[in-house]
């Protein structure tokens, strides 16, 4: 099948947009496009394929078996077009460019923060970030569509570097009514009988409460899976139970006293921010320059920011090997 010599970066572009939206409606928004521009792309690029790419399920768009493996390609084709971009732009200017980040859902309540106070010192340079659980991030850092990700420790084997950015505790928290509320120094398994709510498969947290209870020989009588940090928040504090979730974003809760965290022993689980990139990819000057911004910046910048709940360790990052 010699379909490559049709092929267009456009469509590539196109497709790549439209695989992560619901319909071409919405690729059509995001693209800047009509709706028909975007259907005759696809439909170009399936005949040049000849296998169909999409198929409909519950009426939203989903990719078919062709469809998910020309993603993978198609982003990996435009990660590199993108870093050849990015290295001529760095030879002309190092202050400017485009930087690709991305980070899991529990970092968005305080790296967009650390993004704008970048962007303010360096106007010129683009900062596109995207968010998602962590294996999203591993896929993308696999399909070199992102430059840099903000994550817990990678596995080894994806072949990633990864540089201890701060300390990321976690906290067990449960609504103002909880019977342990102001209890001190109790066990986890004084828990025992209550509903836990954990993050899907996949996610970070997740993995951090499943290593928690199995360090602890600890299994709730009950637990529910909720698909985001947001939603798991509320479902404590309506009273539907209780969680173990990064203390980085509790900040709201915490100050409006809307949520308790409890005084379990071995809290807070202490883990640590990493900053992740394929260990191949071969980083621009400017990527580099924001690299350094962040490693400086980001365990001073949440000191400052919790340091008002009294749940910061006594040890700097420069002992984040030792504890882990």
């Amino acid at each position: 099948m010699n379909f490559i010599r049709s092929l267009t970066l456009r469509q590539l572009q196109i497709f790549v947009i439209t695989a992560r939206c619901p319909s071409f409606a919405r690729a059509a928004e995001e693209l800047h496009l009509t709706q028909p521009a975007v259907s005759m792309q696809i439909k170009q690029l399936e005949d040049a394929v000849g296998l169909p790419l999409f198929e409909r399920v519950a009426r939203r768009l989903a990719l078919t078996e062709a469809g998910e493996r020309l993603q993978h390609h198609a982003s990996r084709i435009l990660g590199e077009i993108k870093d050849a971009e990015d290295a001529m732009m760095s030879l002309r200017q190092a202050d400017s460019g485009s930087i690709a980040v991305s980070i899991v859902s529990s970092a968005t309540y305080f790296a967009p923060k650390l993004l704008a106070l970048y962007s303010r010192q360096y106007p010129k340079v683009d900062v596109r970030f995207s968010v998602g659980n962590r294996e999203t991030l591993l896929r993308l850092l696999q399909d070199n569509a992102t430059d840099l990700a903000i994550m817990g420790r990678p596995p080894p084997e994806l072949g990633t570097t990864a540089e201890p950015l701060a300390w990321h505790p976690h906290v067990i928290v449960a609504p103002l009514s909880h019977p342990l509320r102001h209890a001190r120094g109790f066990d986890l398994q004084e828990l025992a009988g209550d509903t836990f709510l954990l993050r899907e498969p996949g996610s970070g947290t997740r993995a951090v409460s499943e290593h928690v209870f199995k360090q602890n020989l600890f299994v709730p009588s009950r637990s529910v899976t909720l698909g985001s940090n947001e939603t798991i928040k509320q479902a404590v504090m309506a009273g539907m139970g209780v969680s173990l979730i990064s203390l980085h974003t509790l900040a709201l809760e915490l100050r409006t006293g809307e949520i308790a965290v409890l005084d379990v022993n071995g809290t807070p689980v202490e883990r640590t921010w990493q900053l992740v990139h394929s260990r191949t990819k071969q980083l621009s000057p400017t990527c580099l320059a924001f690299r350094r911004f962040l490693l400086e910046h980001a365990e001073p910048f949440l000191e400052r920011e919790y340091a008002e709940f009294g749940l910061l360790r006594s040890k700097r990052l420069a002992d984040a090997e030792s504890i882990r």
